[in-house]
């Protein structure tokens, strides 16, 4: 079962650990912000409708991974 955000504030990962997710997010952020920009070239060109729905769907859930990733980095930058 996840944890509770409050009991994940609690936790104290190690100094390595800590350094080791925070590069990971980061990495994270680089490749969503690709998927968000070509979702976003995508919409300017001349599509389908079904195409359009499809690359809404990509960017409506890179965007949410995005918000999701920034509140992990939060979370280990309150940890250094």
């Amino acid at each position: 079962m996840m944890k509770g955000l409050a009991e994940v504030h609690r936790a104290k990962p190690n100094d390595e650990t800590t350094q080791h997710l925070r590069h990971l997010a980061h990495d994270l952020s680089n490749s969503l912000e690709t998927i968000v920009q070509a979702a976003y070239l995508l919409e300017q060109t001349k599509l389908d409708e079904k195409a359009k729905k499809w690359t809404k769907l990509i960017d409506t859930a890179a965007k949410d991974a995005v918000r999701l990733n920034r509140q992990i980095r939060e979370i280990l930058k309150s940890q250094s």
